[in-house]
């Protein structure tokens, strides 16, 4: 996770989406996952502004901007923000604990919120999070690695997925890993 690995982390990257990326269009355009949002929806529904902005910097960790726009400007945020209120449901009260909790974490560490923490301290943290090494009850049974590996997973989601779910804006995945833009028809596509 340090930022002289960024161009082999999204090489990596680049080539899992080839599979997995595959599946999320397919899904897309299938449009068989109820409730989920046909536009990029700027605003929050989900998160507060604060959390919506640790999601970003998570997100921008997780796929680092270089010669193309990582998880932040790709609006992964915004992905996990509408899908929490529809498909995700399920994950709002992991979110809301995990969120706070390195919330927490960043301001007994570093007395600072993780979005204002140099890359390097996030990448510290994010580091300490993935292997189970936080400390405070929250963290404990796991929870750490657990929350990790969910944010993680819907980061790829969001930003290797359909833009009808809300992530990929302007299909910046698409276009990276040499996919067509689809076309879709009958969409609004401002703000895609």
């Amino acid at each position: 996770m340090d930022k002289g690995n960024k161009l082999s982390r999204r090489d990596f990257i680049k080539i899992s989406a080839l599979s997995a990326g595959a599946l999320s269009f397919a899904a897309g355009s299938l449009s068989f996952i109820e409730g989920c949002s046909t536009v990029y929806q700027p605003g929050t529904r989900f998160f507060s502004e604060n959390e919506f902005k640790l999601v970003e910097s998570f997100a921008e960790q997780i796929i680092p901007s270089n010669d193309w726009p990582g998880g932040r400007d790709a609006g992964v945020a915004n992905f996990i923000d509408i899908q929490l209120m529809n498909p995700y449901r399920r994950f709002q009260e992991v979110y809301r604990k995990g969120l706070a909790a390195l919330e927490n974490t960043c301001r007994n560490k570093f007395s600072q919120k993780f979005e204002n923490l140099s890359w390097d301290s996030q990448t510290a943290v994010l580091k300490d999070m993935e292997a189970g090494r936080l400390e405070g009850n929250i963290w404990k049974d796991g929870f750490s690695k657990y929350f990790f590996e969910l944010l993680r997973s819907h980061c790829l989601q969001g930003y290797y997925g359909s833009p009808r779910h809300g992530g990929n804006k302007n299909f910046v995945s698409y276009k990276m890993i040499g996919l067509d833009e689809p076309q879709i028809v009958g969409e609004n596509r401002d703000g895609i």
